[in-house]
């Protein structure tokens, strides 16, 4: 098979080329040389090499001299879709190296809520390009409902993954769960001053969080040592979008007070 002929390096950019194209969409050849520093010679072979290993999977648009996913593509890489966005946050995307070996005394527990590479990376290329999604939402109070959203931001409580959008249903910018998407498709439609990221208030106000123990608690000392508070109070800043999902994930924290920073 032509991608086990290859050395490791090379193996590390068609991950790198791969990845863009499933999460955001789309890549430019200065990017590849950019990310890796090699020349546009080297650059070109690459490009060859992985459209031989995936023929249908990109397109080159020559206006603008960028490669474009294609609807018929494959993934010629497993990108597990949690650390796919955890390496956007990091702006890593694509390695596929390791540091080290896995450790054999240290474990991470398992991930009960876990999107799918197909809802995840469909998202982050609608927030890349400022897409509309169409999709079916399976809400708990009204079941499967058609929705028309535009999402600006994904993120984690400690539980869940959620998608913050414009919600064209109810004109309103709302959280969703990410594993509860499905038939998620990218599509066109005019999108209106209102429903960019600027205007969610929510999202770009920061607030400042004063959380102690929950006073049902029999001991609140064990708590407080959790989380590192100082006189039985942690301080956080935060986006006052997230301040529900934050305090609701954890029945051991009650939220005192807050205060909106200018």
């Amino acid at each position: 098979m032509l991608l086990d002929s290859l050395n490791h390096a090379q193996r590390e950019r068609l991950a790198f080329i791969d990845f863009n194209l499933e999460f955001l969409g789309q890549i430019a050849r200065a990017e590849l040389i950019q990310k890796f520093g090699i020349g546009p010679a080297s650059c070109t072979r690459d490009f060859a090499v992985y459209k031989e290993l995936a023929p249908g999977n990109a397109v080159l648009m020559h206006e603008n001299k960028r490669y474009v996913r294609s609807e018929a593509f494959r993934a010629v890489f497993e990108h597990n879709p949690v650390d796919a966005i955890k390496a956007l946050a990091k702006g890593s995307s694509g390695e596929i190296s390791k540091v080290r070996d896995a450790s054999q005394f240290c474990f991470d527990t398992v991930q009960l809520c876990q999107p799918t590479t197909e809802v995840i990376s469909a998202i982050t290329r609608a927030i890349f390009s400022k897409s509309v999604v169409a999709c079916h939402y399976e809400s708990l109070s009204n079941g499967t409902i058609k929705r028309q959203i535009l999402p600006h931001a994904v993120f984690y409580s400690g539980h869940r993954w959620y998608v913050r959008s414009y919600d064209m249903t109810t004109n309103e910018f709302k959280d969703f769960v990410s594993t509860r998407f499905k038939r998620i498709e990218l599509i066109t439609s005019e999108v209106s001053f209102s429903e960019v990221t600027e205007r969610d208030i929510d999202w770009n106000t920061y607030c400042e969080l004063h959380i102690v123990a929950h006073p049902r608690l029999a001991n609140r000392k064990a708590i407080e040592m959790e989380y590192g508070m100082k006189n039985g109070v942690l301080n956080v800043r935060i986006r006052r979008a997230l301040m529900s999902v934050l305090v609701n994930s954890s029945r051991t924290l009650f939220l005192k007070n807050f205060h909106t920073l200018l």
